[in-house]
């Protein structure tokens, strides 16, 4: 019986998710200084941000982590990978 496994994830970067929607954070891909500042701001895995608003351009991104809201560029969250709650 070989069959074929297709796992279905629920991970995704930040960047692409969605207003008003709550997220799992999973694991923060960079190194020195940003990857310091994001956890300095609470951005640590485990914890749970959600997507308050995009700016009207598209960048920055309010994000509610923690009680905080706290604007993140696009550019930095590439960098988290999330897991839709």
């Amino acid at each position: 019986m070989g069959g074929v496994f297709i796992l279905k994830t629920s991970f995704l970067p930040l960047s692409k998710s969605k207003p008003n929607k709550s997220y799992k954070i999973i694991s923060i891909n960079c190194k020195g200084q940003i990857k310091r500042r994001l956890l300095d701001l609470g951005i640590i895995p485990g914890t749970f941000i959600k997507n308050i608003q995009c700016s009207p351009l598209g960048d920055p991104t309010a994000f509610l982590v923690r009680g905080a809201i706290i604007a993140i560029r696009k550019e930095d969250t590439k960098k988290i990978v999330v897991e839709s709650v």
